[in-house]
């Protein structure tokens, strides 16, 4: 047998599958102190970072970022809170998109983008903490430009088999992972399984329930059942959400030793859910929020007994 090219090794090497020996991503205790981003990446730390930063410039045109103070400030405070205790070497910035689906991106570099549907969508703090930690472990782990790297080799390894024509053609370039978009898809569901591993781990370390992850998950999953279409971008490239209710449950289980009290929610969630559901639905916006005066609010009428 002919032994492969430097080219097909690499290739081989960056499509593979993630490890499922690789027990240094499952160890809660080394947060901080491992390397999650290994794999071949043709981005430079610095380059990664000159990347989002242009990237996020880009999406910053089109899309409508909340710039109200008090909800960045909350969102950071969380998150920042979730960073101190990840495996995130870079610099981390949160920002809202006044947007109702539900939905999150991180960009290369560390730019996180939270939809405010997904917030809207969370029933606790730390429902919306498990979906700020998998964003965040999307960047500890550099996924962004992995997923770029890879891609890069595929479409090069693609090229010897262009002159494969008909259907032998497209049968190799199939079994060879190399078939487009579906091809990539699979890749990118692989991050997202290892996003959601570590993801429960930050939030573990941060003081949040990790379980949070898993109603997240099934609050999703019903809100798709009963809004047929409404998470279709976030489903392209995530795990279907059974399977990571499982698999996150199963994890749960097997790495992180149960704690007698843990952080579910907070005040502050109660008040910024109630101004953001406020600031989502007036027809007038002024840095994010209402302008119009708030409406008053049906209370229970008090009844006196004569004595």
């Amino acid at each position: 047998m002919r032994p492969k090219t430097p080219l097909i090794l690499a290739v081989s090497l960056a499509l593979a599958p993630l490890a499922p020996a690789d027990n240094v991503k499952k160890d809660p205790e080394s947060i901080g102190e491992r390397s999650v981003d290994k794999g071949i990446n043709f981005y430079s730390l610095q380059k990664e970072l000159a990347l989002g930063k242009t990237m996020a410039e880009e999406l910053e045109k089109t899309a409508r970022v909340m710039e109200n103070a008090t909800l960045s400030e909350y969102i950071n405070r969380i998150g920042q809170n979730l960073v101190r205790n990840s495996d995130a070497k870079i610099p981390v910035v949160f920002k809202v998109i006044n947007d109702p689906q539900v939905n999150a991106v991180t960009l290369p570099g560390g730019h996180i983008y939270i939809n405010s549907g997904l917030i809207l969508l969370a029933d606790s703090e730390a429902e919306l903490a498990g979906a700020l930690a998998h964003e965040i472990a999307h960047a500890a782990a550099r996924h962004g430009t992995r997923q770029a790297t890879r891609q890069q080799l595929a479409d090069l390894a693609s090229v010897p088999l262009l002159f494969l024509g008909g259907w032998i053609g497209y049968g190799v370039r199939q079994a060879a992972g190399l078939g487009g978009p579906m091809g990539m898809l699979a890749f990118d569901r692989s991050f997202e399984e290892e996003a959601d591993l570590l993801g429960i781990q930050y939030l573990y370390k941060a003081g949040y329930d990790p379980a949070a992850m898993v109603t997240m998950f099934e609050r999703m999953n019903s809100q798709e059942r009963r809004k047929p279409g409404t998470l279709a971008k976030l489903f392209a490239t995530h795990p279907a959400t059974g399977d990571r209710v499982t698999k996150t449950q199963k994890n749960i289980e097997e790495l992180l030793a149960a704690r007698p009290e843990y952080v579910v929610t907070t005040s502050a969630f109660e008040d910024m859910k109630t101004d953001l559901a406020q600031a989502t639905v007036a027809p007038t916006l002024k840095n994010g929020f209402t302008t119009e005066t708030p409406k008053p609010t049906l209370r229970r009428k008090m009844t006196h007994t004569l004595q």
